[in-house]
């Protein structure tokens, strides 16, 4: 199978390495990639967002399956066009892609499927939004309602910073605040029905001990030894099924990953966010314990033939923490050399955000690399990843102390 992954972050290199270890894979290419990703498939120079290149690029290759990674992407309509061409492709149309473009379409999703999440308003006026924010009280949760690569929402006591983050959105979906631990579950859907995939747990404020400002994820470990068993049950029969089905009635299928974003309220589970995409970080740790080889699962959800498959899993646990640029998730600095990428006998680095500038490996993004850590529990796992992640070096780098703590 010739299998082409569009995208170039540390979630494409997690892909790309789960599928260059898969024996039905014969050829392997990822665009536009990374430094780390060449070291494992073919990559070639694409504008992922525009929907002909990428198609064409698809032909070119005589691709047998494309994997779209990104959001953005989807959103363009990249999946349409591919499909267009007669190829399969792994991830949603632009309409059904909307459930991340748009938060207040999601919630109008969920409305219709009777999908538990928090009471929101949509607001387009300074006015709109005082009178949101006053009706819920703190903490404000405002979201901007387009794409914003996971740094879109501002949750926080502050009425004023609340207000300023509404005033430089043009639209946004103000909410009730969800109290209780956050869950991340990931189904693969093929139109008409949908596997779980592990559930994970990531950490999205910047700094230790949950401060700091929203970023894409600054880690994230499985399993969640904590939750229980009936769980994924509980949200593919409350929120997954219900949503896809809504989808196909209004004619617009759903295929590819559905990520659910999810608080665990003293009422129940609630949706906090949809995405359209595998989230990250929590897909380089739930790929990496997934023993279920993964080419097989994606083809079966993009040709609507996946059934109801039997995952298997690896025993133990992965936990993995993001390397990340000077200033990030402001206005991260790049062009920084990277040294100490070496994997060690329970650890690995996934490249992010990197380049290669006259043969040395350098920062290109604000998330820079994952450090993925395994072991037979959470705490070895946790110690492995940050043995590794003390031998990276690069200049004004941070990361959180408190992953999987």
């Amino acid at each position: 199978m010739r299998v082409l992954v569009i995208g170039s972050g540390g979630r494409e290199h997690a892909l790309c390495r789960s599928l260059s270890l898969d024996p039905q894979v014969s050829e392997l290419h990822c665009a536009p990639g990374n430094a780390g990703i060449a070291a494992v498939a073919t990559v070639h120079p694409v504008d992922a967002t525009n929907p002909a290149d990428v198609a064409g690029l698809a032909q070119r290759l005589h691709a047998d399956l494309v994997v779209v990674g990104p959001e953005a992407p989807l959103v363009a309509g990249v999946a349409d066009a591919v499909r267009d061409v007669g190829i399969p492709a792994f991830g949603p149309s632009q309409q059904a892609a909307m459930i991340e473009g748009s938060k207040a379409f999601a919630k109008e999703i969920m409305s219709a499927a009777g999908v538990p999440t928090a009471r929101a308003y949509t607001c387009t006026t300074q006015d709109e939004a005082r009178a949101a924010l006053t009706e819920f009280g703190a903490p404000y949760v405002v979201k901007d309602d387009g794409l914003a690569a996971g740094k879109g929402v501002v949750v926080t006591d502050d009425l004023d910073e609340a207000l300023a983050h509404a005033e430089a959105c043009e639209r946004v979906v103000i909410e009730e605040f969800l109290d209780g631990p956050e869950v991340s579950l990931f189904a693969l859907c093929d139109g008409t029905t949908a596997v779980a995939l592990q559930p994970a747990q990531d950490f999205k404020r910047a700094l230790d001990g949950d401060r700091g400002p929203n970023t894409g994820g600054m880690g994230a470990y499985t399993p969640l030894p904590w939750i229980r068993d009936n769980l994924s049950d509980q949200v593919m029969n409350e929120v997954v099924h219900p949503t896809i089905n809504e989808l196909a009635r209004r004619g617009t299928p759903y295929t590819g990953v559905l990520y659910v974003g999810l608080a665990l309220t003293a009422k129940g589970p609630k949706v906090i966010e949809f995405n359209a995409r595998f989230g990250d970080p929590e897909t380089e740790v739930v790929l990496d314990r997934l023993e279920t080889p993964l080419a097989g699962l994606l083809l079966s959800c993009a040709t609507g033939e996946l059934g109801t498959p039997k995952l298997t899993y690896r025993s133990g646990s992965a936990v993995v923490v993001i390397v990340a640029a000077e200033n990030y998730p402001a206005d991260p600095v790049k062009g920084d050399a990277i040294t100490g990428l070496e994997p060690t006998e329970h650890a690995y680095v996934l490249h992010a955000g990197t380049a290669v500038e006259d043969g040395q490996i350098v920062s290109n993004g604000g998330r820079v690399l994952a450090v993925v850590g395994t072991g037979p529990d959470q705490a070895s796992a946790r110690t492995n990843a940050y043995e590794l992640v003390g031998k990276v070096k690069m200049r004004g780098s941070h990361h959180r102390t408190d992953i999987a703590r």
